[in-house]
């Protein structure tokens, strides 16, 4: 029996670094998926291949015991950490052959590691014959998330797992980290002429290299300071009176972008594009000064990207290189383009990529056709 499933990368339009803190996100999926190919054998071992790896760096071979945390290492840590994952928590996990395949960017902030272990997730809940309803769904983000917080080691909040599993086509997804349901918010940008250009810096993002995690300690290090759960539940005022100047600028990032998440979704159901532009503008300093993890090719994308006629832009994901985001006239999206080729062109940055930020569908398993 074979089954495929495939994931999207998602893009985050605003809500960076909140997930970890108990805070607001608003994601939405991409038109780029990872594929899983799952065919069931007999003998109880699993063997996972990756089109995206050359020779034996391509394969791990092993058992659901192997897979667990401590016993893989890099992209396999992924897929077999999920297979791990789904067996801790109940789900049939057969012998395997599991082949996968993706077209989104690597290393480029769009959630590629979330894509796969979803794509792989769905796969195996599909070869059991369940669906993926609701329910399955929002259980697959915590297995998910149990995959890369344990095997892999990347101290993920949930964001990515969360968005490329319960998205919708043409929406954006209200996340709460504090305990709401996530709420589809509806974002159709080329009903008014407008669209989100994602544009990957190539410059290396990864969420094991410690930037990262260095990040999350210094939040629980302002909320123990503020004496709160989260810094979810601190006030502006509280953090502006935190005698440590790197955790109150942390804190302060939090805090005002959790506020520009709910101003955001205001916005989008207003369609008051303009004041989502601002708000992207907003989120991009709050990260590059107060989060500190721009860098200098996001910083030039959106530069670039406001003076060739964007409405507004921002980078996107965990930052240290990655992508960026811009809100564009469609008259304008090639144009911008080209600017920002031509910038970093100037600046001696190797090309970036363009890619299609059209709001897209969630992880789903790809029924063959019924006969007769």
């Amino acid at each position: 029996m074979v089954t495929t499933a495939t994931a999207p990368g998602r893009v985050n339009l605003i809500g960076e670094h909140t997930d970890y803190n108990d805070g607001l996100c608003l994601p939405i999926a991409i038109p780029y998926v990872t594929t899983a190919r799952a065919t069931r054998r007999d003998d109880g071992r699993l063997r996972i291949v990756s089109a995206q790896q050359d020779g034996s760096a391509g394969a791990w071979e092993g058992t659901l015991e192997d897979a667990g945390p401590g016993r893989v290492d890099g992209w396999a840590a992924y897929a077999a950490g999920t297979l791990w994952a789904l067996d801790q928590a109940g789900y049939d996990v057969p012998g395997l052959d599991l082949e996968v395949d993706s077209t989104v960017p690597v290393g480029a902030g769009l959630s590629s590691s979330a894509a796969l272990e979803a794509a792989v997730a769905a796969a195996v809940v599909g070869l059991a014959g369940r669906d993926l309803d609701d329910a399955v769904r929002r259980d697959l983000v915590a297995v998910c998330r149990r995959a890369e917080s344990e095997v892999v080691g990347a101290p993920t909040g949930g964001l990515d797992q969360s968005a490329v599993l319960l998205t919708r086509t043409d929406s954006a997804l209200l996340l709460d980290f504090d305990g709401a349901d996530p709420r589809v918010v509806p974002f159709a940008l080329a009903a008014d002429g407008l669209a989100l250009v994602v544009v990957d810096t190539r410059v290396s993002h990864a969420l094991t290299d410690g930037g990262y995690g260095s990040r999350r300690d210094e939040c629980e290090q302002a909320a123990r300071a503020l004496d709160v759960r989260s810094l979810r539940h601190a006030t502006l005022d509280a953090v502006e009176g935190l005698d440590d100047d790197v955790l109150r600028r942390r804190a302060r990032h939090v805090v005002t972008e959790n506020a520009r998440v709910e101003e955001a979704v205001a916005a989008i159901g207003e369609r008051d594009w303009a004041r989502l532009g601002v708000l992207f503008a907003a989120s991009h300093v709050s990260m590059r000064d107060d989060f500190e993890i721009s860098c200098a090719e996001l910083d030039l994308v959106v530069d670039t990207a406001v003076q060739a006629g964007a409405l507004g832009a921002r980078m996107t994901g965990g930052g240290f290189g990655g992508s960026a985001i811009a809100l564009v006239p469609v008259e304008r999206v090639e144009a911008c383009r080209r600017a920002i080729d031509t910038a970093f062109a100037l600046a001696g940055h190797r090309p970036p990529a363009h890619l299609d930020g059209t709001p897209s569908g969630p992880a789903t398993v790809v029924r063959p056709p019924r006969r007769g």
